[in-house]
């Protein structure tokens, strides 16, 4: 991989360390001579921000909204974490090797015409959604560290730190999340013993069938974990070349760790609150002492803050990745502020209904990355072997089998199988035991759909001396 000094915008200000500038370019490939960091930095990179209400809130639904005791809802977080957090290993391995961002990568499956269905996806869910979900949470526990602040006021206050992080870029979002990781897990991990102790383990809230609840829960935790998977390779890509399994591990670690004992702790403070149970920070740290329960509320505010800096960083890469050509010398961070205003109103609109809102989030997120990441996992499983920095920076790189299969496994995989508020599949609706499996019949669908296609639907380019993969 050679890339010209001259023309690559992170080598010619010579970025590489450097912590208080803001990072230049937008999607390029980053230079082997400004490569820099350990595998074990992705550790903090990744736990840090699942320390936060959001993570916490993914473990409430099971045993408050679809009947689970306790055991059976850990039982289910540890499965759906456990798939997410593979995966997440597995795309983030490829950052090191190639230099590029994740959803640069997705157009060796996708064709870089055809990516423009994930990025743009990716850009929204993560630049706008996701922002969205992460700054409520904050701003609820800031609102209930200081009740006297309006909700409206403390939403902004957290969306402005967050966009601060994310507008400098990479170097200070690495930065931020090793700072913050050693504060939020004592933290978290103290408060959650606390509330576990305090739970019943045995007592569920009824109403949906086990199965189907046990299939809802896990696609929701897998939902929580794989949000983070197109992003990926985003954290790993200025990683030394070398480093691509070490750099996995420490990802899929963190994503694990942090996610299955946060949402476990979640789950037991639905028995341990009684009936004020409720999506809330505020009920979750009344459970603790009020020194630990005010300092978790901090924790949840800077926990949203780590959390978002990521959104809004990949949801920019991603948007940049569509393709569009520009001048701009600080792209990223202009488009970075772009997502965060919208973010901002997105959220202010969805602080009033929070639980709902969230249940039916999570479960969206795994419909369309599920058959997103059977198709990217195939093609790098078929063209084992093949250069797929190239190809991915080649614009005339065309591969429709990919968008193709994606289209069809989601449609298909909605349409029969999703269980969600305003829409429930005719197989769910026939067989509740069936609970959500839209998110596994997707990446199914949609693998097996790419392999076949790929043998009568041929990726093409234009370049003379290209790589086919």
């Amino acid at each position: 991989m050679t890339v010209d000094s001259e023309s690559n915008p992170i080598s010619a200000e010579d970025y590489g360390h450097k912590t208080l500038a803001i990072e230049p370019g937008g999607v390029d490939v980053v230079p082997l001579s400004q490569r820099h960091g350990r595998p074990i930095d992705l550790l903090w990179t990744w736990t840090s921000p699942n320390m936060e209400f959001a993570t916490i809130g993914v473990g409430i639904l099971g045993t408050l909204y679809w009947g689970l005791n306790l055991w059976q809802t850990i039982a289910a977080i540890v499965l759906g974490s456990a798939l997410g957090s593979i995966t997440q290993g597995i795309l983030s391995s490829w950052g090191p090797g190639s230099g590029l961002c994740q959803m640069v990568l997705s157009r060796t499956g996708f064709g870089f015409i055809g990516n423009v269905l994930p990025a743009g996806l990716n850009a929204v869910v993560a630049g706008i959604g996701w922002f969205a979900v992460n700054s409520i949470s904050g701003a609820l526990a800031l609102h209930a560290l200081i009740p006297g602040l309006p909700k409206w006021l403390t939403l902004l206050i957290v969306v402005v730190l967050q966009l601060g992080v994310a507008f400098l870029g990479h170097n200070l979002v690495h930065v931020f999340e090793r700072w913050a990781f050693p504060v939020l897990a004592v933290v978290f991990v103290v408060g959650a013993v606390i509330v576990i102790g305090k739970s019943h383990p045995s007592v569920g809230t009824g109403g949906t069938p086990t199965v189907g609840a046990f299939l809802l829960m896990t696609g929701a935790s897998f939902g929580y974990a794989c949000g983070w998977n197109p992003y990926g390779s985003d954290y790993t890509r200025y990683q030394p070349e070398g480093n691509g399994r070490a750099a996995g591990l420490f990802s899929a670690i963190g994503v694990f760790v942090s996610c299955v004992v946060l949402e476990s702790a979640g789950a037991a403070m639905v028995s341990a609150a009684g009936k004020s149970a409720a999506v809330d920070p505020g009920v979750y740290t009344g459970l603790m002492p009020t020194w630990l329960g005010k300092l978790t509320l901090l924790c949840i505010t800077v926990g949203a803050i780590a959390a978002n800096a990521l959104n809004i960083y990949s949801g920019a890469m991603s948007a940049l990745a569509i393709g569009f050509r520009t001048t701009l010398h600080r792209a990223r961070a202009f488009v970075a502020v772009a997502f965060g205003i919208l973010g901002f109103f997105l959220a202010l609109a969805g602080l009033g209904n929070a639980g709902e809102n969230y249940e039916n989030f999570l479960l969206v997120i795994a419909y369309w990355i599920g058959p997103w990441l059977g198709v990217v996992l195939v093609d790098r499983l078929m063209h084992r072997g093949s250069d797929f920095a190239a190809i991915a920076q080649d614009r005339s790189w065309h591969n429709w089998a990919g968008p193709i299969a994606m289209i069809v496994g989601m449609g298909i995989s909605v349409w029969l199988f999703s269980n969600q508020t305003n829409y429930t599949g005719p197989i769910p609706h026939a067989h509740p035991q069936v609970g959500d499996i839209t998110y596994l019949v997707g990446f199914l669908l949609s693998a097996v759909l790419y392999a076949g296609l790929r043998r009568f639907v041929p990726a093409l380019s234009s370049r003379a001396s290209k790589v086919t993969a």
